[in-house]
């Protein structure tokens, strides 16, 4: 559903992307793993085309975003839906406001209609009941959810998570696993998600990439890259610094 290939992207001097090439299959569950400023974001605005390669090539179901008009994006960009780090919720906007925004701004259907699915996105993500509530009157796990509300509400083919589970604690963040689990199956949608959380990772991947320098370094289930003794891949997942780095202890 997914093809990456050969990608690079610089920013100035900062070469990015060093020529990533990956495949994600429909339906599958990825995680992107690989240190801060690695680039794992960059990819994923690559993916809906909010960026475009220095080089080298995104498709999405066969189709390549290089070679589309704005207009053609916007079709494509459809099939995704995207839930981002600090989950970007309007805080002047009720809940329910913040999850039917996509819907009420297309004006194609009928308000009924639209209460009905902002109301089932927000049971879907165990948030029934709260739509008149604002984003500050919300915790941090449930802003999280009313965000995934949103990016699900109009039926998404696969959906981007951005540090999902980042500066929630370990029980909000174990539900929201959960909750990414139920969902990519309940909806069966292909998920991509870029993470620092281990314990995540391991829990919502069932293919785990990491990117290194530039370009997919590993591709290996949960078990295969928990079990690596690749010295680059051991030192991520345990957390310790490369020693060959000066002042990094």
């Amino acid at each position: 559903m997914i093809e990456v290939r050969n990608l690079e992207k610089s920013f100035g001097p900062n070469r990015v992307l060093a020529g990533v090439t990956l495949r994600i299959e429909r339906g599958e569950s990825v995680v992107v793993i690989g240190r801060s400023g690695g680039g794992k974001s960059i990819l994923l605005k690559h993916l809906i085309g909010l960026l475009t390669p220095d080089a080298g090539e995104v498709l999405i179901d066969g189709q390549s975003l290089g070679r589309m008009n704005e207009r053609q994006l916007l079709v494509v960009r459809r099939k995704f839906g995207m839930l981002f780090q600090g989950a970007a919720l309007f805080d002047s906007l009720t809940v329910a406001e913040n999850v039917g925004f996509v819907l009420r701004r297309e004006g194609d259907l009928p308000q009924a209609q639209i209460t009905r699915r902002v109301a089932e996105a927000l049971e879907m993500v165990d948030l029934a009941g709260t739509q008149d509530k604002k984003p500050a009157e919300l915790s941090g796990g449930m802003r999280k959810r009313v965000g995934l509300a949103r990016a699900i509400i109009y039926r998404p083919q696969i959906v981007l998570y951005d540090e999902p589970t980042t500066g929630l604690d370990p029980i909000v963040a174990d539900s929201i696993d959960q909750l990414i689990v139920r969902l990519t199956e309940r909806l069966d949608v292909t998920s991509v998600a870029v993470t620092h959380d281990m314990r995540s990772a391991r829990r919502i991947g069932q293919r785990i990439l990491m990117l290194h320098e530039g370009r997919i370094h590993t591709s290996a289930t949960p078990d295969e890259l928990f079990a690596s003794t690749d010295p680059v891949v051991q030192r991520f997942v345990n957390g310790v610094a490369d020693p060959r780095i000066p002042g990094v202890n």
